[in-house]
Parts: C-alpha cells; structure tokens; sequence
C-alpha cells in the first residue's frame, strides 16, 4: 500500500526520480512548496537556521489563559497578528465547578482588551474554525495544539506548546532548524468504503515507529491528489500529527480554490505546486487504490492493521494488546480485550465520529448513507456523532443528514473535543470504543488506571464505524457492506453563525478593558535562574519505549485545572509514576534547607561520593529530574513541561525527544533538555542522585555535552550528557530560568 523510499528525490516532469549526482541540494529544496512558504516567512540570513513569523496563531481552552497571563508578564500590550481562542476543549463545565467558564469569561475579556478573536463555547473545534475563517494558500499558522495541520488548503499549520505562541505575540520568532522535506507522492482513487482515516492509520502505521518523518515537512502531490474531495484531504492531512512530522503542505487545485471561495475568501487561493527538479530529502509513495480499511490497536495511532487482518487474527491481535497495557502499568491494572471475541467475530462497545478528524461534513454524509435503513441497536453497542462547527452542523441538517442519523439511533453531540482527549463519551471499563477522532493512547479516553479502571480505544474511519454500528457492533469494514454513496452535493457554508457569537476583535485593542479573573486563575510562580550547578534527584525514572505528554500531564478531567499552575501540577504523573508528586516535595524541601544553609546530610555525602566538598552548594541549585526513554510523543500542551518546572524540576534526562514541541517546551520552560547516548545503561531508581557541575558555563559557551556524576547508594560514576543544538536564544532562555524571566529581562 505505501512505499518508503529513503534517498533523495527530484521532481522531473512531475514524477519523483532519484536525487543522484544532483549538485546543489539547498537550492534544489527551494524549489519545493514547503520551503517556497516557509522563505516567503523567514529573517534569518543562516540557511541552517529560520526564523519564523505567522500570520495568525490559534489556541483553545485548556491553553489560552496560561498563554495571556504568560505575555503579560512579559510586557504585552496588544496582539500583533489575528489570535484567535477557541472554547472546545474546556466545554463542559460541570468539572471543578465555575473554573471552566470563568476561563471563557477571562478569553472574552483578553480578546477585548488585546484584540483578538474569540470563539464561544460549542461553536466550533479550533482547527475547523482555522480552516473555515483563517486559511489561506501560502499561509503559516501557529497554534497551541499538536493537530495544528492545515496543509490540505495551502496552509502551512504547525503545532507548539504555548510558550512559542508567546513568543509571536511579542512579536519574536519561531527558531527552527531548516526541516527536511518528504514527498507524499499520490497516485490512484480510494475504493468505495475506505475513507481519509483509513489512509492516514496505514501512514502513521510506516513511518512513525522508524522515524522516517520526524520533525519534517510533508509535501502531498501527484495525480491522486485530484481524486480526493476537500474533507478526505483534510482527513488525512489532520493525521500528519501522528507521524511526528513538524507540518505538512499540499499541491492546491480548484477544489481548493471552490472551498476558498465558498468561505468568503476567493482572495486566498492562489495554486501551490512544486518547481520542476524540486529536492526531496525522502520519499513516501502512496497508491490510493490499494489502501484497505484500517484499524489502529491501542495505543497508539501507528499500531496499524487492516481490519481484514484485525478480524481474522482476532484474540491474537487483541491479546497483544492486552500485553502492551500489562507493561504499560506494571500489572497493577489489567485491560481485558481477548473476551470480546464471541464465535469468532470481534464485540464492540462503542462508536464515535468526532472532531477535527472525523466531524468533517464527507465522513459523517458516507456515515449516514452507510447507516441508511438500518439500526444502531438497543443493545450495548452506541455512536455518537460531533460535528466540527455550527456551520458544518446547519449543512448536515439542511441536507436532512443528521435527521436520518438520529432516525437510526445515533445521537449527535455538539462541536467539542472532548472525545478526543477522554472528557466526552468515555467507554466502560474494559471496554472497546472505536473512533474517528486522532489519538488512542493510554488513559487518552478517560479512564484511570490509579483506581482500576482502564479502558480502550480503536482508531477506525467513520465508514467502518457506521458499518460496525450497521452490523450490530460487529467489527465490520465499509467496504464489506453494500451501500449506496451519498450524492455529492453544492459545498455550501453559513457564516450567520460566526457573525452573530463570534467577537472579532482584532486591530481593536482596548487598553482600558479590564481581564476578568475567575478564582482558579493565578499567576506562574517566582522560578530561579539556573546556577552553577545542578544536582539532581530521580523523582521519576520510566523504561517505557515511549512516554507521552498524557501521561506526563494527563487530559480529561485534569484539564480544568490548567489556569492554575499549582494546583494542576498536582496530577503530573498521576496515572504513570503517583508517587511522582510526593518525591518532588521532598526534594524541594532538600534544595530550601540548603538555600537556607543547613544541607541535609544526604546531600553532602553524594557530593562526597562524586568528589566535591560541600562548599560547592552555595552555587548549585538542587531539583528533581525525570528520566524517561523517549518522553513527548502526542499533543504540544506545555503544561506536561510546566508542572515539573513548577514542582522544582530542573532537567529531563532520555536517549531522544519524541518530539521537537516537547523539547522546546523543556527548553522554554528552564528544564535542562539532557540526552544520554544509544546503549548508556540508566539502570536507577528514585532519589539517585545526577549531579552536574559548571553547567552554566557550559551552556554559556554553548558547549554541546557535559560531564556528570551519576550518584547511587553511596556509588559515583561518570555520565556525560548531551545539550547538542540549543540555538542562542535558547541558551539564553535556559540561563535565566525560562522564557518569562528571558522577556522580564528584556523589559527591564
């Protein structure tokens, strides 16, 4: 279905061919569309390092309000390019009592007094939002969310943690080190049945667990692009996330150029195709016509298999599964999946179609014509339905779709996230959702393993969704029911909506307005600078293969709690390492008795054990550490960095970031982002000791490893550690503790 082909690639005559002997790369990479966008918003003269400035940023609930208070504290005074906040994610507000909406009150009253742009509660998820209103052929957009991908439309979209939104809004740059390109080369058309998902699990599934994307630029082109409506682009393009790419771009064509216009902004297309003899650092070859439907195991989006093979393997497959979450959690919760094999065909408990992957209008209308005269059930199978935006939702109602999807016992929702990251529709215990929404890690769907519970998800496309709930909740893939395809309709949107809810504020900043603050609110506590030295203690120490931002912060729940940075940081690790959050207090209350002269003994016998007199403690800054594999896969929320910041963390130590987003949240955050390289034995328990001296002077010199000393019962040993790239304003940010004391510093 999909070929990877890792050499080098030029365009000729439209076809990718071999790269060999070709003479000058860069220039030749200057001829792709990525980098034809990303020049037109570059000011660096360092052609290994851009700089970049968006066009307009985007954030929602769970992040928005960390983000303002965060350049306020850092002298904002009014939004320079087009903000827009979203209400999607924070949507219920039954958690945690008022604090949910009185962030919304807070976002209203932010985009009043700075000029932004705000979007109700319910009214659309944020990347539908960025689609429909903020697009544009040649674009850049930041946002605070992982899926910030809107490449099907000529929009390079990029997805960081809140700090870098930060930096845009005071009107600094996004430092990245020039990407890479991949062409995405398509040919053929989609069988009747698969959909977008289907294409984007078997992707996830060859290229995420070898790397061969991560932190790149995908670039879609070839003749299979003209076969593929709006939404299935769209679908696909969202999922790019998962492959740990840095963003994605597309060819565009007068599908892009109708969609545009049907928005209200025929001024925005214009077409976007590679040059001919355009470079490619590597080559993904996709031919449409032999993609299946698919289906992600937990947990993970790139445990891919066709659901042919999933049904014919069965307990086999589940019962791997099942093994992953026994490694996962220790054996101290157990997820059951092998008992929903009955005669031999696969039992699930769940549908849902949600979001900025599945809600789209295309998947929902094939859901429908899937389910056209059949019933959901009254047994325990059900579906739900979450349209993207109220627009999408007035089209699905005036085309008498969600009326015939009600009519077979489907139940729609309204345009909200919460499926995606475990705060709608959480399934049973031990039991088996399938969803077209884009992530299924662990503890993603709601569950809490801490108390016993644990339950899973499945990644699938709506139509195999449909065609499960059609079959009575047996596992089923589209393309095994008959059905007829819904007629292709006019694209048609309603702005009325928008023009009625939405405050568009921007260039209409009002210094005069007050922020009004809820009782969950608070301001970032007083962090240090970094010192000398450091001394770190293991709070946490996590063998995984892959460790994620939901597991270093969890979602759900927790996330009402993230305007509060004290309160919040009291879940990191909740449901990977509890006693994570008891460690970190007493290893502050170590580093305070020595900030008040009086080191406990402890800490002078393992600076005994390296070598070094106590003397050297009036200089060093002790505080906590974890160690993870490869910590960072998943969503841009700062916050997984954050909350180890706020309880004294001082460094994470790993043999590679997930992700680029994580590191720089490490890095914006004042956290030492340390790597220890391939084969180095981190065989250590909590409370071991990694004590680092003159790490200051390292960083200041902007030296690339680090000599440190490993401290365990009583035992020192050498370890060097590795701070390979950090750019200058990095290393500046990580000596004045984070970035908000970097800005305090550059208003003073």
């Amino acid at each position: 279905m999909i070929t990877l082909k890792s050499c080098g690639h030029v365009l000729k005559d439209g076809r990718p061919v071999s790269a060999e002997g070709i003479n000058d790369v860069r220039a030749a990479r200057n001829k792709t569309m990525a980098y034809k966008v990303m020049n037109a918003h570059n000011s660096s003269t360092d052609e290994s390092l851009m700089r970049i400035k968006f066009d307009s940023l985007i954030s929602h609930d769970i992040t928005y309000v960390g983000i303002i208070q965060t350049a306020r504290g850092s002298g904002l005074r009014e939004f320079p390019v087009p903000y827009v906040m979203t209400n999607c994610h924070n949507s219920l507000c039954a958690v945690g009592g008022t604090i949910n909406e009185d962030d919304h009150v807070f976002g209203l009253s932010a985009a009043k007094k700075y000029g932004g742009i705000y979007v109700p509660a319910n009214q659309a998820v944020l990347h539908q939002y960025a689609r429909e209103m903020m697009s544009g052929c040649g674009k850049m957009i930041l946002g605070s969310d992982s899926h910030t991908r809107y490449g099907a439309l000529g929009t390079m979209g990029v997805g960081e943690g809140g700090p870098e939104i930060v930096k845009q809004l005071l009107s600094n740059t996004y430092d990245v080190a020039a990407p890479e390109v991949v062409l995405v080369y398509l040919t053929g058309k989609p069988k009747q049945g698969v959909g977008p998902h289907d294409v984007a699990i078997a992707l996830c599934g060859a290229t995420y667990k070898n790397g061969f994307v991560k932190n790149k630029i995908l670039e879609f082109a070839g003749p299979g692009v003209k076969n593929l409506p709006m939404d299935y682009r769209i679908g696909i393009d969202v999922m790019t996330t998962e492959t740990a790419c840095l963003s994605s771009i597309w060819t565009t064509d007068e599908k892009v150029e109708e969609y545009l216009t049907v928005h209200g902004r025929p001024e925005e297309y214009k077409a976007l195709s590679p040059d001919e003899g355009a470079y490619y650092d590597s080559l993904i070859e996709i031919d449409l016509s032999t993609i299946e439907c698919m289906a992600a195991l937990p947990f993970h989006p790139s445990e891919a298999y066709t659901v042919r093979e999933l049904i014919a393997g069965g307990a086999d497959l589940l019962r791997e599964a099942e093994k992953r979450a026994e490694e996962q959690f220790g054996g101290k919760v157990h997820l059951s999946l092998t008992d929903k094999v009955q005669n031999g065909k696969i039992m699930i408990d769940q549908g849902v179609i949600a979001g900025c992957a599945g809600g789209m209008y295309d998947n929902i209308a094939e859901a429908a014509a899937i389910m056209r005269d059949r019933s959901v059930g009254n047994g325990y199978f059900s579906i739900s339905v979450y349209p993207p935006s109220v627009p999408v939702n007035l089209r699905l109602i005036k085309d008498g779709i969600q009326q015939q999807l009600l009519e077979c016992g489907a139940l729609f929702k309204p345009c909200f996230c919460g499926p995606c990251f475990g705060a709608g529709d959480v399934p049973s215990n031990n039991g088996l959702s399938i969803r077209h929404t884009t992530r299924n890690f662990p503890n993603r769907e709601g569950s809490r393993p801490g108390d016993g519970q644990l339950s899973a998800v499945m990644l699938m496309d709506a139509r195999s969704i449909a065609a499960t709930a059609a079959n009575g909740g047996v596992l089923t893939a589209a393309t095994d029911i008959d059905y007829t395809a819904p007629e292709e309709k006019p694209l048609s949107f309603d702005v009325a909506p928008y023009e009625k809810r939405v405050y568009f504020g921007f260039g209409k900043a009002d210094p005069k307005a007050e922020l009004r603050f809820g009782p969950n609110i608070t301001e970032w506590p007083k962090i240090p600078a970094l010192r000398e030295n450091l001394l770190l203690r293991l709070a946490s120490v996590i063998h995984d293969p892959v460790t994620t931002t939901d597991e270093l912060i969890p979602s759900g729940e927790t996330s009402s709690y993230r305007s509060n940075p004290l309160k919040l940081a009291t879940f990191a690790l909740s449901r990977r390492d509890p006693d994570y959050v008891a460690r970190t207090a007493d290893i502050r209350a170590e580093e305070q008795n020595r900030a008040d002269g009086k080191p406990d003994a402890k800490t002078v016998e393992v600076l005994k054990a390296a070598g070094f007199s106590e003397d050297i403690l009036s200089d060093t800054t002790i505080c906590s550490a974890v160690f993870a594999n490869k910590p960072g896969d998943g969503s841009a929320r700062e916050q997984a960095a954050s909350c180890q910041r706020v309880l004294g963390g001082g460094a994470n130590i790993c043999y590679e970031y997930a992700t680029k987003r994580y590191r720089s949240n490490c890095i914006n955050w004042g956290m030492m982002p340390f790597t220890i390289d391939e084969g180095v034995e981190f065989d250590y328990k909590p409370f071991d000791v990694v004590f680092v001296p003159g790490i200051k002077s390292a960083v200041e010199k902007g030296e690339s490893s680090v000599k440190g000393y490993v401290i365990s019962e009583g035992v020192s040993k050498e370890i060097t550690l590795h701070i390979a790239g950090l750019t200058e304003k990095e290393r500046e940010i990580l000596l004045s503790g984070c970035l908000m004391n970097w800005y305090a510093a550059q208003n003073k």
